[in-house]
């Protein structure tokens, strides 16, 4: 697959123009089921017109002026409802100004091909959707399997190539886990990272952006490009100088498929072996995060019951789809008390993570298994319960403790499905972790 940088060197040469780009990408739409719900084709032709003329007169607004991406559906783009892929929001007025990340991009020249397909309301890690379908990756496997959620359009569209990267959302591991389960890098920032304005949201605390690409230069290139800068500014860090500490703990989960983690331990033996300090041991923040999750529930859970409650309960309920109806509805039952104490804890446990680190960065699965066949997950709600807790269960860590991530494939299982590592720091390291993941990318591609 061509990536973002290699188009932006390609539009650079004049051995492209973004009227072709546009054109490949929409005619690559045709052939792509249920990954977008809306089309920007009238706005793409005009901004790539423009782009062209730009790159003809040598005056391009950004090396990336021109090159389209997808944005998943709960982000505003103008002329486009946000639907955040239900049909009670079907008539949603539209946008009249675009998020401020799309605005930063369209400011470079960056051109929204389309707003993308995702599990309703971001609530899932499956990807499913009933009402605008579940897009699938082009992997040759005997039966489909579940794409990830909740941002499962925005992965699918970087997986079939339709465009070079994407923006996603990822509030419980939205993102991490679409590019897991599809071979890609997906980075979820700290909270902070961008403005959230124009972004529907699913739990204020908790709610992210980031990038999906083929590479992590990629998404280095579109973070720098999201936050209004040109140039991308961050470089590889020197590989020696990295600490990793491989949690012990998760590890030894009996849930984790033999072949996670045996991609990940190779793929931690040769970062060992170019000159990284590699440790393995239990990282006791992480387990205590998990007991609390388990525990008390979901601080996401709480803050999205808050926010949908009343379309849940009102007459528009019947219309959502029933699993993500249901598990908003057990949010609803959560003891208010609980509330404090996890917040209460979150704050400590970040502090506590900060220590236990002390400037090393965390690896572990993205997530323990391989993407699960999807049909069995669409016909038994109970089955669709348990197996969307658990793949969400490693992601939720950092989630909860703002942590920012970057998932990196890790190879394959047997049959072709992609496995994945999450390399992770602590809040509002973001310029370290991108740092140390190009340098991971650099010696994993020699």
């Amino acid at each position: 697959m061509i990536t973002m940088m290699q188009t932006a060197e390609r539009l650079r040469q004049g051995l492209t123009t973004p009227d072709k780009l546009i054109e490949s990408a929409l005619a690559a739409i045709k052939n792509s089921a249920y990954v977008f719900i809306d089309v920007l084709e009238q706005r793409a032709f005009n901004d790539a017109k423009a782009s062209t003329r730009r790159w003809r007169q040598g005056a391009p607004l950004s090396p990336f002026d021109g090159i389209p991406y997808a944005v998943k559906d709960l982000l505003d783009v103008v002329g486009s409802r946000t639907t955040a892929g239900s049909i009670t929001r079907i008539d949603a007025p539209m946008a009249v100004e675009d998020a401020e990340v799309i605005a930063a991009l369209a400011a470079l020249g960056m051109i929204p091909l389309g707003k993308t397909n995702l599990t309703e309301f971001a609530y899932s890690g499956l990807g499913l959707n009933p009402h605008f379908g579940t897009p699938t990756c082009d992997v040759a496997v005997s039966e489909s399997r579940v794409p990830g959620g909740s941002s499962s359009g925005s992965a699918i569209a970087v997986q079939r190539g339709i465009v070079t990267c994407a923006i996603g959302t990822d509030t419980a591991g939205s993102i991490r886990i679409p590019a897991a389960f599809n071979g890609l890098v997906g980075y979820k920032a700290s909270t902070s990272r961008y403005s959230m304005k124009g972004l529907h949201p699913l739990a204020i605390t908790l709610d992210s952006l980031g990038p999906f690409a083929h590479t992590v230069a990629d998404c280095v290139a579109l973070d720098t490009a999201m936050r209004g800068f040109k140039d991308v500014a961050i470089e590889a860090a020197n590989l020696s100088s990295l600490r990793f500490v491989v949690d012990d703990g998760v590890m030894s989960d009996p849930a984790l498929q033999p072949v996670v983690q045996h991609n990940l331990v190779s793929m931690m033996e040769r970062l060992r072996a170019a000159g990284a300090q590699v440790e393995r041991r239990p990282v006791l923040a992480v387990a205590r995060t998990r007991e609390l999750i388990a525990r008390e529930g979901w601080l996401g859970a709480i803050e999205a019951w808050r926010l949908l409650g009343a379309i849940v309960e009102g007459p528009q309920g019947h219309q959502m789809d029933r699993r993500v109806r249901h598990r908003l509805r057990t949010a609803k039952e959560v003891d208010p008390a609980s509330e404090a104490r996890i917040r209460h804890l979150r704050t400590e446990l970040m502090a506590a993570m900060e220590r236990e680190l002390d400037g090393a960065i965390l690896v572990m699965p993205t997530v323990k298994h391989v993407a699960p066949p999807m049909a069995p997950l669409s016909n038994d709600d109970e089955l669709f319960a348990s197996v969307n807790l658990e793949t969400l269960s490693l992601t939720m860590i950092g989630s909860l403790l703002d942590m920012p991530g970057v998932a990196i494939p890790s190879g394959k299982d047997s049959i072709g499905l992609a496995t994945s590592t999450l390399f992770s720091t602590t809040q509002g390291r973001d310029d370290q972790l991108l740092s140390a993941c190009l340098a991971i990318e650099t010696r994993l591609c020699d």
